[in-house]
């Protein structure tokens, strides 16, 4: 028995073997393919590399531009209405690389102090990217200054000093304008006298600040060269209310044929009534500028505006972004335009919209660097820039202009343009 089931397991056991050897090998297969997904890089952190230095916005912080116009005093209605245009400017645009944007304004006085100060507390605030800004001439020179120092930019809507663009004089790296500059004024308002009135002799009144300076300046060459003679070119001070003297003076140099005294709305009111009432000027043609264009210079002249002329931007301005742009100045602040440079506000803020968008350096998470040397670049690059004003090109000290003027005169109130 023991020896049979031994030789029983010893058959099993072969059989198994047997069995084990019949079977086929199964056939090798390859791996699955399997895509292989590199381990995602760490971004590199943002690194300013700008010659002047970066301004950056959070996800969740504004873009901060500031604005320094004459909001305040007799001259208020200048500042107000290009301060209007940067407002409008930020409501039609909404957000700017992502970004909302808020505005600082600030007073310039239309003075050298009031630019000063204005451009003094800008500058001490490091999240203020740039300036619209100043209204005034006098309160640019040395805003512009303080700006350039300390590596910002500024974008004027109505400075036209001759001054403010020549290296030789009062520019500065990071000033640029979209107001005409007043060479081309001065040009315009001599070309008038001159050709359309036929009249051959003048005299200019200014008062010191470098835009009424440059502008009497600019149309006193300009007249000469066409041969006319000047016959006066003398100057008043801010806040006197007497001008009887001057133009006492100056009726005795003559007369003149015209007298153009491009000041501001006080003194301007003031010598266009009281020029009435000095012997010797009783057949002179008076003519201010655009510092003395708005409701409140209109009203305060009163009917002293009969036969007087006023030399500006021409604000003749058609198609429907401007369409657009009145209504909403209507709608927003309840009035009609109130002054000249609305429109080269608008202009300018977008200009530096634009920049923004071309310079900025957007995170994914929306954290946006501007580079302050960057911005200047891109400005002073503008080319074809389809504005309100017209097709804005800058040139290497700022002019930026799309330079055209008109004459008005006011009827019923109401400036109207006469010529072109």
């Amino acid at each position: 028995m023991k020896r049979t089931f031994a030789m029983l397991s010893v058959l099993m056991v072969a059989a198994m073997i047997l069995s084990a050897c019949g079977q086929a090998t199964p056939e090798a297969t390859e791996p699955p393919d399997v895509e292989v997904t590199e381990a995602p890089e760490t971004p590199e952190p943002f690194e300013c590399d700008d010659d002047i230095g970066c301004v950056t916005y959070a996800p969740d912080e504004p873009i901060r531009i500031a604005s320094a116009l004459v909001i305040t005093g007799p001259d208020s209605q200048l500042g107000l209405d290009s301060q209007y245009g940067v407002e409008i400017a930020i409501d039609f645009r909404g957000q700017v690389a992502g970004h909302d944007v808020e505005l600082q304004a600030e007073d310039d006085g239309c003075s050298a102090e009031g630019g000063q100060a204005a451009g003094q507390k800008i500058v001490s605030d490091p999240t203020i990217i740039g300036v619209v800004g100043t209204s005034c001439s006098g309160a640019g020179v040395p805003m512009s200054r303080v700006i350039s120092e300390a590596g910002y930019f500024m974008v004027s809507p109505s400075n036209t000093s001759p001054v403010l663009t020549d290296p030789d004089n009062a520019w500065n790296p990071g000033y640029l304008r979209t107001a005409h500059n007043d060479k081309v004024q001065g040009a315009a308002i001599a070309d008038y006298a001159f050709n359309v009135l036929g009249l051959t002799t003048a005299a200019a009144i200014h008062d010191g600040d470098p835009y009424t300076e440059g502008l009497t300046n600019a149309f006193r060459e300009s007249f000469q060269a066409l041969g006319g003679t000047i016959v006066a070119y003398t100057a008043v001070n801010k806040g006197d209310t007497d001008m009887r003297p001057v133009l006492t003076d100056v009726a005795a140099a003559g007369p003149p044929g015209f007298l153009y005294y491009p000041v501001f709305t006080a003194e301007c009111a003031l010598l266009s009534k009281q020029a009435l009432e000095v012997a010797g000027l009783e057949d002179t043609v008076r003519s201010a500028a655009d510092g003395c264009i708005s409701d409140a210079a209109a009203l305060a002249i009163g009917d002293a505006s009969a036969g007087m002329y006023w030399s500006g931007p021409d604000i003749a301005f058609a198609g429907q972004l401007y369409e657009d742009f009145r209504a909403a100045y209507l709608d927003k602040y309840g009035t009609e335009t109130l002054s000249v440079f609305h429109a080269h506000a608008f202009d300018a803020t977008n200009m530096i919209f634009d920049c923004i968008e071309s310079v900025g350096v957007l995170e994914d998470d929306g954290t946006l660097h501007i580079g302050r040397d960057a911005m200047r670049a891109c400005l002073y690059a503008t080319t074809g820039f389809d504005g309100i004003t017209g097709t804005l090109t800058c040139d290497a000290v700022g002019d930026c202009a799309d330079p055209k003027i008109s004459i008005s005169e006011i009827q019923d109130g109401d400036y109207v343009k006469i010529w072109p």
